[in-house]
């Protein structure tokens, strides 16, 4: 009895001390919580969690969530699963259904994701952060069919492994000199201390140039009295690359202190003392990620201040005297409850930022924002491929160009930042074409005039095979002309507007001739009768263009048959026919009098030539295919020779018509 009494008082001792043990690490882990050290406190987290009774299903959720935003706030990819875990323990919060949403939708699941924040509206309706995110996850999939043409690439000059490096910016204008921020190791003898808040050592700020060569050099410190012990992070440079400014995250044991933005100048090729940038009178509102106009007068910030619009937010100011002043939160376009963070500002004033908040891929997007005479903006998300379901931020231009750096941690699998370069290849729009004759025969010596919409006007002359060549701009309406000696024009149009890809347009022209009749092979009779049938749409639509083409010329309609049957019979039935294609151009609106007709019946008989005879072997180049020749041939070539009898054409009668 006695020993039974022992085992249950050291049992109860040992149930005890684990409930004290377990307390007193989830002290800790709160502690490491409130001031920010997710990382470390995501661990203690981690460790506690198998440590809790399942029957304690409140304080198995608590953790499981705290848990969860540490993994979030530290940017780890393991958030998911302990928001699950949270949700399974009957978290009370709904706000457990917004941040396991945003997570499903940073981890490319996009139907579960809206189902979550379907959930999380039943609570608060209003969000615009669940709402945004419904609308993500239906507009992805049309997205990604879209992607925009930029073409990007990981940097492996900038990148080094085990460690971030992000948000890159030029320094100067001639865009080969790049400074960046990284937490690589800056001493191979000594091993860098992981910070507490995100398990990496503290950023420096690195710069690396292009050699003579023009490859980049590996990135080195800063010169200079920037670099510290603390977390130097995102800089931005004046346009003359004299003053420098970046972001300074104070150690723990001065944690009430927020983020600072402090500026640096450069004399000499290193960098001074930096000194803090007044903003905010309350020093524990934190200030981050600069962004400096190309004039140099407009500042642009992150801040958590609350008088924003929840999480993270961009505000701008004037800079005077070493002092931010008139600061304006940038609104509601730009802004939302969710984080919108690490601002770049083009000389043109349009404004690039990242956000969680706006309709996105997920995590954080890229975002182009074009200001508007009215103090609005535009605001575009910048598309697959900029954009991924990862983080995606800090991008720079070198200068006016489509070209430049952004970072992200796409594809990496421990949330690690890397810098990747982006290009927008040129347009190219090429117009080619041959100048051929009604026999397909080259035209050397004619010419094409193109006349655009923006006042373009070129003139260029084919080659002896009859080719040629124009290069175009994008967003152009042209109108061609072909012309030729001894031949008719013909006008062409075309346009480049609306096109998301370089595009090679082939334009060929085919002129008939002023002196010699020429047969037009599309044109088509019902048998034995003179009307039109709708296969003949497309050639008199050509020859109605031709005559519109040609305003200032007459024409003669000739209609020609075979030899079976009677003369009279079959001239009468060409004439018809002739006055059938004149009935159909009066209708399109050509002048009557520019028209004539004329049925040739059997009298005129094709004469060969070089095509005729390279299609028909049994041809020699002058042959007179009239009725006594036809006599001479086997049946088969007797019904090919007939056809060719059987034919439509017109000749130039006038090429004066009301020019006197």
């Amino acid at each position: 009895m006695r020993q039974i009494q022992i085992s249950f008082f050291i049992l109860l001792l040992v149930v005890l001390f684990q409930a004290c043990s377990v307390k007193n690490s989830i002290k800790k882990a709160d502690k490491r919580f409130e001031i920010g050290e997710y990382y470390d406190a995501g661990n203690l987290y981690k460790n506690i969690f198998p440590r809790i009774s399942f029957k304690n299903k409140p304080l198995r959720a608590q953790i499981a969530f705290r848990q969860a935003e540490c993994y979030r706030l530290s940017n780890q990819n393991r958030a998911e699963q302990s928001y699950n875990n949270s949700i399974r323990n009957l978290y009370p919060d709904s706000i457990v259904y917004l941040r396991y949403a945003q997570t499903l939708q940073q981890n490319g699941k996009y139907a579960e994701a809206a189902k979550n924040y379907s959930i999380y509206l039943q609570k608060d309706s209003t969000n615009i952060i669940a709402k945004n995110g419904i609308l993500s996850a239906k507009m992805v999939a049309e997205w990604k069919k879209t992607p925009s043409r930029y073409i990007v690439k990981r940097s492996k000059e900038f990148n080094a492994a085990r460690s971030s490096s992000f948000c890159p910016a030029f320094l100067g204008t001639s865009y080969d000199f790049l400074i960046f921020t990284s937490s690589r190791q800056t001493n191979k003898k000594v091993v860098q201390k992981n910070n507490s808040i995100l398990g990496q050592p503290n950023n420096n700020l690195f710069s690396s140039r292009k050699n003579a060569t023009g490859k980049w050099e590996s990135p080195t410190l800063v010169e200079g009295d920037v670099n510290t012990v603390k977390d130097e992070g995102v800089c931005s440079l004046t346009e003359d690359g004299k003053i420098m400014y970046f972001t300074i995250a104070q150690n723990a044991e001065n944690s009430k202190k927020g983020t600072e933005i402090l500026s640096s100048n450069r004399a000499g090729g290193t960098w001074s003392q930096p000194q803090i940038l007044k903003i905010f009178a309350d020093s524990s509102i934190s200030v981050a990620h600069p962004a400096i106009s190309a004039d140099g007068s407009t500042f642009y910030f992150v801040s958590d201040s609350k008088k924003g619009l929840g999480g993270k937010d961009i505000w701008r100011g004037k800079l005077e005297s070493g002092e931010c002043k008139f600061i304006e939160n940038l609104g509601s376009q730009i802004n939302t409850p969710g984080d919108e963070m690490f601002p770049t500002v083009r000389a043109d004033g349009t404004l690039y930022f990242s956000s969680n908040g706006q309709p996105g891929f997920g995590g954080l997007d890229i975002f182009k924002a074009t200001p508007k005479k009215d103090g609005t903006w535009t605001v575009e998300n910048m598309g697959n491929t900029i954009n991924s379901n990862a983080d995606d931020f800090g991008i720079t231009f070198a200068g006016k160009s489509e070209n430049g750096y952004f970072s992200s941690n796409r594809n990496e699998p421990k949330g690690y930042d890397a810098i990747w370069s982006f290009e927008l290849p040129e347009l190219v729009y090429v117009l080619d074409g041959k100048i051929v004759d009604e026999k397909g025969n080259a035209i050397p010596d004619a010419n094409v005039r193109l006349i655009s919409n923006t006042g373009l006007n070129i003139k260029a002359q084919a080659k002896k095979d009859g080719t040629y060549r124009i290069k175009l701009d994008k967003d152009l309406d042209c109108v061609m002309m072909a012309s030729a000696r001894g031949y008719l024009n013909q006008k062409n149009s075309f346009t480049t507007r609306g096109l998301n890809g370089s595009k090679a347009f082939v334009i060929d022209f085919n002129l008939s001739s002023i002196s010699k009749p020429v047969q037009m092979d599309d044109i088509f009779y019902e048998f034995g009768k003179w009307e039109l049938t709708s296969a003949s749409e497309t050639g008199l639509q050509s020859l109605v263009k031709l005559l519109n083409d040609n305003p200032n010329i007459t024409i003669e309609i000739s209609s020609n048959t075979d030899c079976i049957g009677n003369s009279a019979s079959n001239k009468t039935l060409s004439e018809k026919r002739a006055k059938s294609v004149i009935d159909y151009l009066i209708s399109k609106g050509i002048v009557a009098e520019r028209l004539s007709a004329k049925g040739n019946g059997e009298d005129k008989p094709v004469v060969a030539d070089a095509i005729t005879v390279q299609k028909y072997s049994f041809l020699k180049d002058g042959d007179i295919l009239d009725e006594l020749f036809v006599q001479k041939l086997t049946s088969d070539q007797q019904d090919k020779v007939n056809q060719l009898n059987r034919r439509t054409e017109f000749k130039v009668l006038k090429t004066t018509y009301k020019l006197y």
